[in-house]
């Protein structure tokens, strides 16, 4: 692969990646390649693998078989420490210490490092300037997520790792998250990043990887997933009786169906000749219609097709 032995346009790979825990295969012969200067996305539920591989690549843990590259650098050579000061890292949960202030965290962690960049900038760029001398036990939920950023910011790295870096937050939290994201990337930056949000994955990712049972199952932009539906609508509908997903995938303006959440979803290419051939191989099956709703295609659509469940879903 171009680029892969000095690193200069790829920024993390792995090949064959897989880790084990006691009856379970978390990573299973994962393949990836991040480009420098992307957002790349691991896009996933819980369990499929996604931490594993973050922690891996991050160099906190240790795979059983595979190779890893970041920066174009391995991890278990003397050089750990440069590489470690080139990286940023958010994890899910951060835990900072409750008696500092915003502050003295981003003073302290600017201590762990020989270059970074100044501890005021670094507040600012995550708009907790009336936070500083805010204690971290008395911050928000939102608050705090962007504090472990700008820990993750001060050492000024090539490659920042962010680990469903806006879970539990309310949405303008988590627009506030996505903003640093976005200005942290028009600098250079390389991201890579974690989520079950699939609106956070179309927002911010260049590319993105669907990951399930520690495969990875597609992979191209948030674009390029969408259209391999076929599909420019989706129909959910939830009928009063037996329907034959095989009649239903050969009507009209129909690319596909498949089962979900006791119902079928219609992949549509033309809602104009699907909706009334739809509705009329209810009325010949006898199944009486008990709920419809029709939506733009979406990453969640494209995840739904690949595993047949959602993305949240456990």
């Amino acid at each position: 692969m171009h680029g892969t032995e000095n690193g200069r346009t790829v920024a993390a790979r792995c090949v064959g990646l897989v880790k084990r825990y006691p009856g379970v295969v978390a990573v299973d012969g994962l393949d990836l390649e991040v480009r420098r200067g992307e957002c790349f996305g691991l896009l996933g539920p819980n369990g499929a693998g996604k931490t594993t591989t973050v922690e891996i690549l991050e160099g906190l843990n240790t795979p059983d078989d595979g190779v890893v590259e970041v920066l174009g650098q391995r991890w278990g050579t003397r050089d750990d420490r440069l590489l470690r000061e080139r990286i940023g890292i958010q994890l899910q949960e951060t835990q900072l210490a409750d008696k500092l202030t915003v502050a003295e965290t981003v003073r302290l962690f600017r201590s762990f490092y020989r270059h970074g960049r100044p501890v005021d900038e670094v507040i600012a760029l995550v708009s907790l300037d009336e936070k500083r001398s805010a204690r971290v036990g008395k911050l928000s939920g939102g608050q705090k997520q962007r504090l472990a950023l700008a820990c993750a910011l001060v050492s000024a790295p090539e490659l920042m790792f962010l680990d469903e870096p806006t879970t539990g937050l309310d949405p303008q939290a988590r627009r506030h998250v996505w903003d640093v994201v976005e200005s942290f990337r028009q600098g250079g930056g390389t991201v890579i990043l974690t989520t079950h949000y699939m609106e956070e994955a179309a927002r911010l990712c260049d590319r993105l990887a669907i990951v399930d049972h520690g495969r990875r199952i597609a992979l191209g932009t948030p674009a390029e997933l969408v259209a391999s539906l076929g599909a420019d609508q989706i129909l959910e509908l939830h009928a009063g009786g037996e329907l034959d997903p095989d009649r239903l995938g050969t009507l009209p303006g129909v690319a596909g169906v498949s089962a979900r959440n006791g119902g079928w979803m219609v992949r549509v290419r033309d809602v104009g000749a699907a909706l009334p051939a739809v509705l009329g191989e209810l009325e010949r099956a006898g199944a009486p219609l008990e709920q419809l709703t029709t939506h733009q295609a979406t990453l969640e659509d494209v995840f739904v097709h690949l595993t047949g469940r959602g993305l949240r879903d456990g």
